[in-house]
């Protein structure tokens, strides 16, 4: 069960939020956001407005230059908070990381554990000497023990034992999950607890540069850096900005010459002029712009994604190739025992009794699941090995077989071509039905071992690779959303073939070898398509390194965590999917709320330009729609709403835009309806509403 992320508005996050927004309005910070910087400039100028008019001779009434001035700080303020709680939000985190990461002594090895001949504690962990230091003390290539109750103190590979480790400091899971050595469980992660049994830890990473590490500084937003589309739209923003400004600044002589021309009214005052730029340049989207993209990433974390990179976060919403590694990503990554077929003359269960018999001592996961499909099949539970004065023969790469040696019988699993030579030894021969089942098997994409006892030959266990549960459907939902799937796999076209079928995948890429994975990203990309891949293995780690979107496994090894610009801490290669639709919504809310921004200056236009010019140009009063009381309020009420506006876009820029898998055409009319509709009808509301409350305030 995940933990529950604080709500939007939690006290905790407010308060450091509302300290961090006054922090923000040192110009210095301000001139990273070209338009809340010019907000600044005009909060400032209309401060300098008031104080003339209260000590002096003022352009128009001190209040009414005092509200305007006020309401404009408040503008700026109402922007900092939006970026200070979507910071907030992510050092809340940081800092609980943190805890997760206190001080931790370890059990630094001075000998080598691995070692033959060393002593050994009553639980099998080696009894190696050991001395107790600081976990800042370790350096890579070091021996840890980790026994029950020790935090693993940083990054490392487990390289011998098996244990029940607690990661929910990291992942937010509570449910404990093994790790051992050996395989693709082998990684543990600094910050995580042993909870059962041991391991021998060989530490991989130096302190400061770990995943929680990396972490914290992500969650932190100090060095994340603008994505391509966010300069965009920061230049976007800028071009209009300047292209308002150089507009309102010729609205002054044009107001002095009006007057003189009309012989009536008077010029604009400055006050209303800049009240009329902060409330036609994209406040909105300049206040949340900051916000959007730090959520963004803060959402990619809650989904146990650890982004090394900003580019990455928001080039995931683009993706329309995604390349997988088979073992271990579509697979569980260890061949598991299905069927049995059985030779003529043998039963299915008599072939299953021997299949067991002969993998009782066998450690491996194949081994454990012909032991499993055994008991499940046929209720054949585990045997008195001490009573059956078993021998046991462990598998070798000269034999390429199994077994065990009984009182009345010998019993051997392994390859066809290997069993075939051992019951030919023994006076047999392999029955051509067993060798056409192994055969059938090896070109379904199995993995046929045939069971024999001396010179008969009982049939033949299939072993597969399992597909991973519902990853045909995530496929499914991928590609409704314009995803291309692409196995990758080492595996012979035939082996590739079943199981790219089985997993639902749209193409396949077999015998692959590191080379022809970058030639295929390197094609896919210069077709113009933005390219991810997920893997797990020092194989991928070129292909990683090329790809735009990079999810390695969190349980794969160093040197694909390292090629990645994603670490997925579940290791699941589903979640890509995940990764994005974040990503998508991260443009998706970007997008919209630039279209309401943008659309929702048109209200403006109506309340502002005919308060400013109606005393010389009467006629503009045909423009006051909404009928607001004075020009006063008008201005007022559209100063008001411009700030208040940000507030209440604030969770939606926290939360994100809900991304739907339509596509991009309906995507884009859907949102133009409602928040360039939205943008253009709530404004209208909002001034009406608020001016009339300045009416009954008297103000």
């Amino acid at each position: 069960m995940r933990t529950q992320p604080r709500s939007l508005f939690d006290p905790t996050l407010v308060r450091p939020a509302l300290f961090a927004a006054f922090r923000k309005l040192d110009p210095r910070h301000q001139l990273r956001n070209p338009v809340m910087m010019v907000v600044w400039v005009g909060s400032a100028f209309t401060t300098l407005l008031f104080l003339q008019a209260a000590f002096g001779q003022g352009e128009a009434p001190a209040g009414f230059i005092l509200a305007i001035s006020l309401w404009l700080w408040f503008t700026v303020l109402f922007a900092n908070f939006a970026e200070a709680m979507a910071e907030s939000r992510g050092k809340a985190q940081a800092e609980s990381l943190r805890k997760a990461r206190s001080e931790v002594i370890a059990k630094r090895f001075i000998e080598d554990p691995l070692a033959s001949g060393l002593p050994r504690k009553e639980n099998g962990a080696p009894g190696a000497f050991f001395e107790p230091v600081e976990a800042n003390g370790l350096v890579k290539g070091d021996f840890v023990l980790c026994e029950p109750g020790d935090f693993i103190p940083v990054d490392g590979e487990a390289v011998e034992g098996v244990a029940s480790v607690d990661e929910s400091a990291i992942t937010g899971e509570s449910a404990p999950v093994i790790r051992e050595s050996g395989g693709d469980r082998s990684a543990v992660t600094g910050g995580t607890r042993v909870l059962s049994d041991w391991l021998v830890v060989r530490i991989t990473a130096m302190p400061g540069e770990t995943f929680l590490d990396r972490m914290i500084a992500l969650v932190e937003g100090a060095k994340r850096k603008k994505t391509p589309n966010e300069i965009a739209l920061d230049i976007l923003l800028a071009g209009l900005t300047i292209v308002f400004l150089f507009a309102t600044a010729t609205l002054l002589p044009f107001s002095q010459f009006a007057v003189k021309q009309a012989g009536q009214g008077a010029p604009v005052p400055m006050t209303m002029l800049v009240a009329l730029l902060v409330c036609l340049i994209p406040t909105t989207i300049g206040g949340l712009l900051s916000a959007i993209g730090i959520a963004g990433m803060d959402r990619m974390l809650r989904a146990n994604v650890i982004a090394t990179s900003g580019r990455a976060v928001e080039a995931a919403g683009d993706v329309s190739i995604l390349l997988l590694d088979k073992t271990g990503t579509i697979t569980l990554g260890n061949r598991q025992a299905t069927t049995f077929i059985p030779a003529e003359g043998v039963t299915e269960e008599a072939l299953a009794d021997a299949a067991q018999l002969a993998s009782l001592a066998d450690e491996t996961p194949e081994g454990r699941s012909i032991v499993v499909l055994a008991k499940e099949k046929f209720r054949i539970r585990e045997r008195d090995v001490h009573g059956l004065s078993a021998t046991f023969v462990p598998f070798s790469a000269n034999t390429r077989m199994s077994g065990v040696d009984l009182a009345d019988r010998k019993l051997r699993k392994g390859a066809l071509d290997a069993i075939e030579s051992w019951v030919a030894a023994n006076g047999g021969r392999m029955p051509e039905g067993v060798r056409t089942a192994a055969q059938t098997v090896g070109r379904a994409g199995g993995t046929p071992l045939v069971v024999a006892s001396e010179s008969r030959v009982f049939g033949v266990v299939a072993l597969k690779d399992i597909v991973k549960g519902g990853i045909k459907e995530r496929f499914e939902e991928m590609r409704r959303i314009g995803i291309k799937t692409i196995m990758i796999t080492g595996d012979n076209p035939l082996t590739a073939a079943a199981i790219a079928a089985e997993a639902g995948v749209d193409d396949f890429l077999a015998e692959a070898t590191p080379e022809a994975k970058l030639k295929l990203i390197r094609q896919y990309q210069s077709e113009g398509h933005l390219v991810a891949m997920t893997g797990d293995g020092t194989n991928d780690a070129p292909a990683l390194a090329q790809a735009d979107v990079a999810v390695a496994m969190n349980t794969g090894t160093q040197a694909a965590k390292e090629a990645g610009n994603m670490v997925d801490l579940d290791s699941n290669p589903t979640k890509l999917l995940a990764v994005v639709e974040i990503g998508k919504q991260l443009l998706v809310t970007r997008g919209a709320l630039t279209t309401f921004s943008l659309a929702n200056d048109v209200a403006k236009y109506f309340a502002i330009l005919p308060a400013a010019f109606l005393a010389t140009y009467p006629e503009l009063g045909a423009l006051d729609v909404m009928r607001l009381h004075s020009p006063s309020s008008a201005v007022l009420s559209a100063v008001i709403f411009n700030a208040l506006v940000i507030v209440v876009l604030i969770p939606l820029a926290l939360k994100g835009v809900e991304y739907l898998p339509l596509p991009a055409a309906k995507l884009l009319s859907r949102n133009l309806l409602i928040y360039g509709a939205g943008g253009l009808v709530v404004p209208f509301v909002g001034i009406k509403v608020i001016d009339l409350l300045l009416t009954v305030l008297g103000i």
